[in-house]
């Protein structure tokens, strides 16, 4: 399921270079309309600048990931039709925002299959998969019309739950040692010193992580949806067993050689060799 859940570009109508709204202050290219196609995309819906992205510091770009949501919307629910030259381009558009939030469902509660061992819990998220998985399967038009928010309370839901037993587990495994120092409360560490400081199993959910340091930090069991490593330095860092961790998080952090990943995640080229 990871592997339907990864981009692939050349399979997409560059939508995500369409649908989005742009603000060079996120870290994009220009400031644009949502709808509006960039000014590096050029006609085969290649990105124009894609290799220079991380000199660029275009941390908006490498950071965004449609969970293979371009794809299943370019070659799914319109079959291959592209929205150039066509009259359903501002359809495609929402559709295609649709399609993210569910594919952004699906990447999380498919991990958290793999990381649990109570059998009563995944069989609740293997339910869960099944019904969301169905929901990118509907016409476009059913799409449109689903109440994705009501969706997205039930599969958090499950996925604290996640998050609890995997940091358990996590903790359980490797416990603190007498030199580590615990986690302050709260959830802005932007530039700050957290080498030495016990994030095993730690619940970093929606926290400000940008710029801090975590070189040679163990982050077995950590919760990292929705946190923000933009520029940090994870050097040496263990994220291998990181709980939610996505691909566009790790593009924006800056690591090295030595910096242990998830299997299903790449290794940026921009690192450290």
């Amino acid at each position: 399921m990871h592997t339907h859940l990864q981009i692939d570009c050349g399979k997409c109508f560059g939508l995500c270079c369409v649908a989005l709204y742009f603000s060079t202050s996120d870290g994009f290219p220009e400031d644009k309309k949502a709808g509006v196609p960039c000014r590096n995309l050029e006609e085969g819906f290649h990105c124009a600048i894609h290799q220079e992205l991380g000199a660029k510091g275009l941390k908006g770009c490498m950071a965004y990931d449609c969970f293979g949501a371009g794809q299943q919307v370019a070659q799914v629910t319109y079959q291959g039709e592209s929205w150039k030259g066509t009259p359903h381009g501002k359809e495609m558009y929402e559709v295609f925002l649709q399609m993210r939030k569910l594919h952004e469902m699906l990447w999380y509660l498919t991990e958290g299959i793999a990381r649990l061992s109570r059998p009563e819990l995944k069989k609740e998220l293997e339910t869960m998969v099944s019904e969301t998985s169905a929901l990118t399967q509907l016409s476009q038009q059913e799409i449109l019309k689903l109440d994705l928010e009501n969706h997205r309370l039930k599969v958090n839901l499950l996925l604290r739950q996640v998050c609890q037993e995997v940091g358990k587990q996590a903790q359980a495994r490797k416990g603190r040692t007498g030199k580590q120092r615990a986690l302050k409360a709260g959830y802005e560490f932007i530039g700050a010193n957290l080498t030495g400081t016990y994030l095993i199993g730690a619940n970093l959910s929606g926290s400000l992580l940008i710029a801090a340091n975590l070189k040679g930090v163990d982050l077995t069991g950590a919760t990292m949806i929705g946190t923000d490593l933009r520029d940090a330095n994870i050097c040496g860092a263990n994220l291998s067993e990181s709980l939610f961790l996505t691909q566009g998080q790790v593009n924006t952090a800056q690591g090295d050689q030595e910096t242990q990943l998830p299997s299903r995640l790449v290794r940026p080229s921009t690192w450290i060799k």
